[in-house]
């Protein structure tokens, strides 16, 4: 299979996505990049993908014929849709020779998440997952000294949101998956792309129900160490926070706070796809990793189902 990215020149990404992420992260992040070029935007709604294309200066698609014209003049593909549109979006984008920039988290089932990271592989096409933690300037340096230390016995991770409270105006509370799928999917990619990075594999899944959507997980990690997890969307305000923290022998690490703008994340993650898609070496959080999350928290999500 040959990729369309074949030159040492700016990276062609086609960015498939109208909405407030794409909005307010990719297309900003994409269009100043000095190392891409904003191929194009496609969208669902034929009007916000030609709002955002006018305002980043490049072109607009939509359409089923729309997607392949944007996959044809692009390398890379982000996306900036909802993860079970994402999923189809992305394997024809593989299929089509295309590098790969997924956000969190890449499916809602085990299928969907295994088709992508099966296209890629036979495309033979570089993947990397938008775990923002992952890329931003204050939290990636600090996920990768953890995991060089090593000796940790224990972990707690806490993503505790108020998106769905009254009177809120987070443009992400109209988000029909994020309702239906609540804490565990939207927000649990984070928790597992920080905890597995420096605990190992989770090995073990034990899941239980909080008020609300939250959830609640006792994860077992390759290492022997374990860890608990805590996430919900629809909290009180007052309750909302994210923490993480670390306790071994090399004592107590936390995660430290205001870890960096999600603009500048998403640029290091181009960066980080751009060379994975010249060196053909996998960038350690691509679609294999999405895949490893997605099976983490169908096993979490079953549990709920069952009890």
């Amino acid at each position: 299979m040959t990729t369309h990215a074949a030159s040492a020149g700016p990276l062609r990404i086609g960015l498939v996505g109208a909405g407030p992420w794409a909005r307010m992260t990719h297309a900003p992040a994409l269009a100043a990049h000095p190392g891409a070029v904003l191929s194009g935007v496609w969208g669902r709604r034929p009007e916000a993908a030609e709002a955002l294309a006018a305002a980043h200066g490049t072109e607009a698609y939509t359409g089923g014929a729309g997607i392949d014209a944007l996959l044809a003049a692009s390398d890379a593909v982000a996306f900036a849709v909802p993860p079970d549109v994402q999923a189809p979006l992305a394997v024809r984008a593989a299929d089509a020779g295309c590098h790969l920039l997924l956000d969190k988290p890449v499916a809602t089932t085990v299928a969907g998440a295994r088709a992508v990271a099966d296209a890629a592989e036979r495309a033979q096409v570089a993947s990397v997952v938008f775990c923002t933690l992952r890329f931003a300037e204050g939290t990636a340096g600090w996920i990768d000294e953890q995991g060089a230390k090593g000796g940790w016995f224990t972990a707690r991770a806490q993503w505790i949101g108020a998106l769905f409270a009254p009177g809120t105006d987070n443009e992400f509370a109209a988000s029909p998956w994020r309702r239906e799928k609540g804490a565990l999917w939207d927000v649990g990619p984070h928790a597992l792309s920080v905890l597995i990075p420096v605990l190992g594999e989770v090995t073990e899944v034990v899941a239980a129900r909080g008020p609300a959507d939250a959830t609640h997980l006792l994860l077992r990690h390759t290492s022997g160490a374990s860890s608990t997890v805590t996430l919900a969307l629809d909290a009180p305000p007052g309750a909302a926070g994210t923490e993480v923290e670390f306790r071994g022998e090399q004592g107590v690490s936390g995660l430290p706070e205001g870890g960096g703008e999600a603009i500048t994340a998403l640029r290091a993650a181009v960066d980080a796809l751009t060379d994975a898609a010249r060196t053909g070496v996998p960038h350690p959080c691509d679609v294999r990793f999405g895949l490893r999350l997605t099976e983490v928290l169908a096993e979490a999500e079953a549990q709920l189902v069952r009890a």
